[in-house]
C-alpha cells in the first residue's frame, strides 16, 4: 500500500516533516527563548535608556540657564554689587527671585544669599516646609560655599528635592556676589523615567556626582546598593552596561547607561526581574505550542488536499502526452494553476505549441524560399545579355560626353546585378545601403528632384548581416503608394541605429495610411500566411514575413503615419551572435 499509494506517501513524509522539527524547536527554544529575549530586552532597554538620559540632561540644561538667567541682567547686577541696598534695589532683587519662583511649577523654594549686603532673600512654598521640618538652606558663610556641590539632593519632609547652588561671580572679575539656591520637585524626573520603565514590574533609580548620589527612585522605599567597584566602572566614562544581582530578594537583570553633564557624572540604573524575562518566554512558547498544534491539524487537511490535486493532473498530463505521442497537438486545455503542477502544464502546453509552430514554420519557411526564387527567376531576363547591353549603352553615353547617363546606367546595371545574385540570402547592411542609394538615385532622376532622400547608418550598424532585399520593398512602397498617389512630390528619410537591437527607421511625409489600414496590415502579419495569388509584389508583408521567419519572436515592427507630414515604418532586428 505503501509503495503504490502516492497519497500514503505524502501524507507520511507530510506528518514527519511537520512533526520532527516542531518537536525539536520547541526543546530547542524552551532552552534558548529566555536568552535569546533577555539579550533582546537588554539591547532595547539600553536604547530607551540612552533616549531617558539624553531627556534628562537636555531637562538639566534648562534648569542650568535658569540658575544663571540673573547674569542676562545688568540692572540686577548692578543691585547686586551694593553693600547696603535701598528699597528700591532691595525690592527689585525680591521681584526677580519672585519671577524665578514662579518660572517653572516644579520650583518650591528659591534662596539667595548676599555677599556683599550679607542679606538673605527667599521665597518658598509654606505647604511644603511647614512644620515641623523646615527648609536645609546652605550655610550663610561665605568661606564655606567653597566645597558646595552645584548639583544635590536632600530629602526633607519625606520628598527629594534636587537643589542648584549658583554662586554669582562678577565675570571676568573674581568677586563674588552672592549664593543662589533653587529647590527642585521631582515631578519633572519621575515624569521623564516612566518612560523608561514598566512599572508594574521593573525599576528605575538615577544617580549623580563622583559620590553617587540617588536623585530619583521609582520604588522610593528601597534602592539597590552598589558597590564601589561598580560605581567606579559604570562611571568612568560615558558607556552601557548590564549584570545579574539581587534586588528585594528578587533575582533579575541590572542595566546602567552613564553619561556626564557639564563635568558631573550622571547613572541611570534599571533593574529587571527574571521572572518578567522568563513570563515573556513562557507565553512565546505556550504561542507557539498553540500555533504548531494547529498547523499540525491544517497540515494533515491540506496534505490530502494537496495529494489529491497532484494526482489529477499529473493523470491529466499523462493523457495529453499520450495524444502528442501520436501526432495529436490538439491537447486537453488544463486549468489555470499558479504552483510548480501549473508551471509544469503551462510549460508542456507551450512546447505543444512551440513544436506545432515550428513545423508550420519550417514548412512555411521552405514554401516561400521556393516562391521568392520563383519570382526572381520569373524576373530573370538573360542577365548576361542584359549587363553586355546596358555596359554598351553606358560607352556609347560616354563616347559622346553624357556622363549622366553613364553614371545611371551603372547604378541600373548595380540593381539587377544585386537582385539577381539568387546565392546570396544574407549580406551586410551596407550592401543594402549601397544598393538603396542607387535606387534611390535613379527614382531621384525620375521625379526630376521633387524627390529627395537622406540616409544615416551607424559605423558600428552598418556590418550586422541582414537578409537580403528588406529594404527596397519598403522604400518603393513609401515612393508609389505614399508620393506619386500623392502630391507627387515628397522627401524620404532612412535611420539605422544600433543598441541592444538593430533598429531601422524608413520615414516619408506622403499620403501615408489611416489607422484602420495600419490595423488591417497588423491582422494580415499577425495570420502568419503565405501570400495569397492576387497579392504580387514583394512588398511590406513579405519583408515582415521573411524577418518573422528568420529572427522568430525578437523580431518587432511598430507602424505611425500621420498623413502628408510623416509615415514612420520601424524594424526592430535582434542581434544574433555571429552576425
Amino acid at each position: 500500500m505503501y509503495k503504490r499509494s502516492l497519497l500514503v506517501k505524502l501524507l507520511v513524509w507530510m506528518l514527519m516533516a511537520t512533526v520532527i522539527p516542531f518537536t525539536c524547536s520547541n526543546l530547542i527554544s524552551y532552552r534558548s527563548t529566555s536568552a535569546a529575549l533577555e539579550a533582546n530586552m537588554i539591547e532595547l532597554n539600553h536604547k530607551t535608556m540612552n533616549i531617558g538620559m539624553d531627556n534628562l540632561k537636555k531637562y538639566l540644561q534648562e534648569l542650568n540657564q535658569l540658575s544663571v538667567s540673573w547674569y542676562y541682567d545688568q540692572s540686577l547686577i548692578n543691585y547686586l554689587w551694593l553693600d547696603k541696598p535701598d528699597f528700591d534695589s532691595g525690592s527689585y532683587i525680591d521681584r526677580q527671585l519672585a519671577f524665578l519662583y514662579f518660572s517653572r511649577p516644579e520650583i518650591k523654594l528659591v534662596n539667595y544669599y548676599s555677599a556683599m549686603s550679607g542679606q538673605q532673600y527667599i521665597k518658598f512654598n509654606y505647604s511644603v516646609w511647614s512644620s515641623p521640618q523646615q527648609p536645609q538652606l546652605p550655610p550663610n558663610v561665605k568661606d564655606e560655599w567653597t566645597n558646595l556641590p552645584v548639583y544635590e539632593t536632600k530629602v526633607m519632609n519625606d520628598s527629594r528635592f534636587l537643589v542648584i547652588n549658583r554662586k554669582l561671580i562678577d565675570y571676568p572679575k573674581p568677586n563674588v556676589l552672592g549664593l543662589l539656591s533653587m529647590y527642585f520637585t521631582m515631578d519633572e524626573i519621575k515624569r521623564l523615567s516612566t518612560q523608561l520603565l514598566d512599572p508594574d514590574h521593573e525599576s528605575v533609580f538615577i544617580y549623580m556626582n563622583d559620590s553617587q548620589q540617588l536623585i530619583y527612585a521609582s520604588s522610593e522605599e528601597s534602592a539597590p546598593h552598589l558597590d564601589e567597584t561598580t560605581l567606579r566602572d559604570i562611571t568612568k566614562e560615558p558607556q552601557q552596561t548590564h549584570w545579574n544581582g539581587q534586588f528585594r530578594g528578587e533575582q533579575g537583570v541590572f542595566l546602567a547607561v552613564s553619561d556626564r553633564f557639564l563635568e558631573m557624572p550622571l547613572t541611570i540604573v534599571k533593574f529587571i526581574p527574571s521572572t518578567f524575562i522568563n513570563q515573556a518566554a513562557k507565553q512565546t512558547l505556550d504561542r507557539s505550542m498553540v500555533i504548531q498544534f494547529i498547523a499540525l491539524a491544517f497540515v494533515i487537511l491540506f496534505t490530502v488536499i494537496l495529494s489529491y490535486s497532484t494526482i489529477a493532473p499529473i493523470k491529466r498530463l499523462i493523457r495529453n502526452m499520450t495524444r502528442v505521442e501520436i501526432g495529436q497537438f490538439d491537447v486537453e486545455q488544463f486549468k489555470k494553476r499558479e504552483d510548480e503542477i501549473g508551471i509544469l502544464e503551462l510549460r508542456f502546453q507551450t512546447m505543444v505549441r512551440n513544436l506545432k509552430e515550428m513545423i508550420i514554420r519550417e514548412y512555411q519557411q521552405r514554401i516561400e524560399i521556393s516562391t521568392a526564387q520563383l519570382k526572381m527567376l520569373q524576373a530573370q531576363i538573360n542577365p548576361h545579355f542584359l549587363y553586355n547591353t546596358l555596359q554598351s549603352i553606358g560607352t556609347t553615353a560616354l563616347r559622346h560626353n553624357i556622363e549622366e547617363i553613364s553614371d545611371k546606367i551603372s547604378q541600373l546595371g548595380a540593381i539587377l546585378r544585386y537582385s539577381m545574385d539568387l546565392d546570396t540570402e544574407t549580406v551586410a547592411l551596407q550592401k543594402e545601403l549601397d544598393h538603396i542609394r542607387d535606387y534611390l538615385s535613379l527614382q531621384e532622376s525620375r521625379f526630376k528632384h521633387k524627390l529627395t532622400y537622406t540616409i544615416h547608418c551607424e559605423s558600428s550598424a552598418a556590418k550586422r548581416m541582414v537578409p537580403k532585399m528588406i529594404l527596397q520593398p519598403l522604400v518603393e512602397n513609401s515612393i508609389v503608394h505614399g508620393i506619386e498617389s500623392g502630391t507627387g512630390q515628397g522627401a524620404i528619410r532612412l535611420e539605422i541605429t544600433m543598441d541592444d537591437a538593430l533598429i531601422l527607421r524608413i520615414i516619408d511625409n506622403g499620403r501615408g495610411m489611416d489607422q484602420t489600414a495600419i490595423e488591417q496590415l497588423k491582422q494580415r502579419f499577425a495570420k502568419q500566411r503565405l501570400l495569397q495569388p492576387e497579392e504580387d509584389g514583394i512588398g511590406l508583408i513579405n519583408v515582415l514575413q521573411r524577418l518573422r521567419i528568420t529572427y522568430g519572436d525578437g523580431f518587432a515592427w511598430t507602424m505611425e503615419s500621420k498623413p502628408y507630414e510623416k509615415t514612420e515604418i520601424v524594424l526592430i532586428i535582434p542581434i544574433q551572435e555571429g552576425t
